[in-house]
């Protein structure tokens, strides 16, 4: 293989890639007003009044292995944490800030208890880190840049906390930049080798001034020519909001993995925990339910690289892990299947969750699979292993008249 983006050696991503799905994590003195991580910004908090918030932010139940295990319960292979959001609060102990949970109520260095629990339990570790701070003069999103304002302290700062981050914590798999309004000003020429010569290993995505290793799509699954990701909220919100209630279901989340994994990408999946560090029942029960699924059905997922089959949109999706296809149904379609647009000849089909053989009837580029279970095996998402005939590859493109 030869280079991933950003000058990175292709094997340093490859663990990511091979992944597929990761637990991202938005917390901070945000979730005990329960109004979401932008409550400053969209409220116009003052700074003086923002600041208190921090007098309220001491959560007993923050017992991260917590969050660590249900990752690994639901089937994910890395975890990325907001060390930093935009509204400045450190949930590390930075020498460069008092706005810390170390020097607050808390009291608490949460991040290095995050990356001792990460680390005991053999999960890969990312650092979120937002390099905006709204509480610097022209910080806010909706102001632009402006040649009069020294924005030096501000990208002073996030140089020094990113030096602490990558230095503290021990070995960092992730940093996941945010937040690179008002533009050219963060010296990323200075801090790319600097992130580099700190944590050799380390991957990132679209950096200041250095395209990353990989890069990251909001609440799309976007295919991208270069290493890619999605990042979805499991209801409409990224920090906590008791009041939201609208949530994906079992079957959305999967759907969603399965879409990004069949065009190369991976699913970064958010949890907003409340103040005391809990994280919704509503969104654990409904990961739990996810990593039964994955149990089953993960070997659909891991390793998948972009699919060369195109199932009806309306039956589902598909996924490539090496030599074999999987099709990933949502809509059950009783005892035959039927494709098209195969290229290569189907040597044998089975579902994953019960083992049952199909009988593969093949004219051309035409598949239909015979004799499967007349109702789904998976309420969610019923998942078919197809073995082919050489490389997996494109049909040959003949129209009929």
């Amino acid at each position: 293989m030869g280079t991933a983006s950003g000058g990175a050696p292709a094997e340093r991503i490859r663990w990511w890639q091979d992944a597929r799905f990761g637990m991202f994590i938005h917390w901070g003195i945000y979730s005990p007003v329960g109004r979401g991580e932008w409550l400053m910004y969209r409220e116009h908090v003052p700074n003086d009044e923002y600041r208190r918030l921090a007098d309220a932010f001491d959560p007993q139940h923050y017992h991260p292995r917590d969050w660590v295990a249900l990752a690994q319960d639901a089937g994910m292979k890395y975890m990325v944490l907001t060390t930093r959001h935009c509204d400045g609060f450190c949930l590390f102990d930075s020498k460069v800030s008092d706005f810390t949970s170390v020097k607050t109520a808390a009291q608490r260095d949460l991040i290095a208890e995050y990356a001792e629990a990460c680390h005991a339990m053999g999960m890969r570790m990312g650092f979120y880190y937002s390099l905006v701070d709204w509480r610097f003069p022209g910080g806010l999103f909706c102001h632009p840049y402006d040649r009069r304002i020294d924005y030096g302290p501000m990208v002073e700062q996030a140089h020094a906390q990113i030096r602490e981050l990558l230095t503290n914590y021990g070995k960092v798999d992730i940093l996941w930049y945010d937040g690179r309004h008002p533009g050219d000003i963060w010296r990323g020429k200075e801090l790319e080798p600097m992130v580099r010569g700190l944590q050799p290993g380390i991957i990132t995505n679209d950096g200041p001034d250095a395209p990353g290793d990989f890069v990251t799509h909001e609440q799309n699954a976007a295919p991208d020519d270069r290493p890619w990701e999605a990042c979805y909220t499991m209801n409409d919100c990224w920090g906590y909001v008791p009041s939201e209630k609208n949530y994906k279901t079992v079957m959305q989340i999967l759907g969603t993995l399965g879409v990004c994994a069949g065009q190369g990408g991976n699913l970064l999946l958010n949890v907003g925990p409340d103040g005391e560090g809990r994280i919704p029942t509503a969104a654990s029960d409904r990961l739990r339910l996810v990593g039964k699924w994955m149990r089953v059905n993960g070997k659909a997922i891991y390793g998948s690289t972009r699919t060369v089959l195109r199932p009806p949109s309306e039956v589902g999706c598909s996924t490539r892990v090496g030599d074999r296809l999987y099709l990933l149904i949502h809509a059950w379609p009783g005892k035959t299947l039927a494709l098209a647009w195969v290229g290569n000849r189907v040597l044998r089909a089975h579902v994953l969750a019960t083992g049952d053989e199909a009988r593969i009837e093949q004219r051309g580029d035409r598949v239909w699979l015979h004799d499967l279970p007349q109702y789904e095996p998976d309420p969610d998402v019923s998942v078919i292993e197809l073995e082919v005939e050489g490389e997996p590859r494109w049909p040959e493109l003949r129209f009929h008249s």
